[in-house]
């Protein structure tokens, strides 16, 4: 058991279209992970709320503008990475203002929440994806 555990606070979304489909992206060549399929998010940074932190990831990864108010808690995973421990809190969306667009990600597709079993996703997000299955 680690006595004083740094801790690394990570935040993702499962944005929700029209269709009930969820996105999710591809990490890019030359990332830890790379080619894994993950949720849109990031690290929160010293002084953010994971929501502003999301809303920052968001912004910044699709290009999207999101309100704190429409991103809903979903679930968390907790795991050891690398020699720190990472949270990951995962919300969904259903609002948000502009285009989706692809701006860092190797790749990425909207797809029911079924499929998403099917990706080879990091660790963290694999059990999120069950979570998801039984909220939506």
């Amino acid at each position: 058991m680690e006595n004083n555990p740094t801790y690394l606070f990570v935040v993702a979304a499962a944005l929700v279209d029209q269709n009930r489909n969820i996105l999710v992206q591809q990490r890019p060549q030359g990332k830890p992970m790379a080619g894994l399929w993950e949720f849109p998010g990031g690290k929160v940074e010293d002084g953010e709320s994971p929501e502003q932190a999301l809303v920052r990831e968001l912004q910044e990864e699709l290009g999207v503008v999101i309100e704190t108010g429409t991103l809903v808690p979903a679930a968390f995973a907790s795991e050891p990475l690398d020699g720190k421990h990472l949270l990951l809190l995962l919300y969904t969306c259903h609002e948000w203002t502009g285009e989706v667009q692809n701006l860092e990600a190797h790749d990425m597709k909207w797809l029911p929440v079924s499929a998403l079993e099917e990706l080879e996703m990091p660790p963290a997000d694999i059990p999120l994806v069950a979570q998801l299955r039984a909220i939506l």
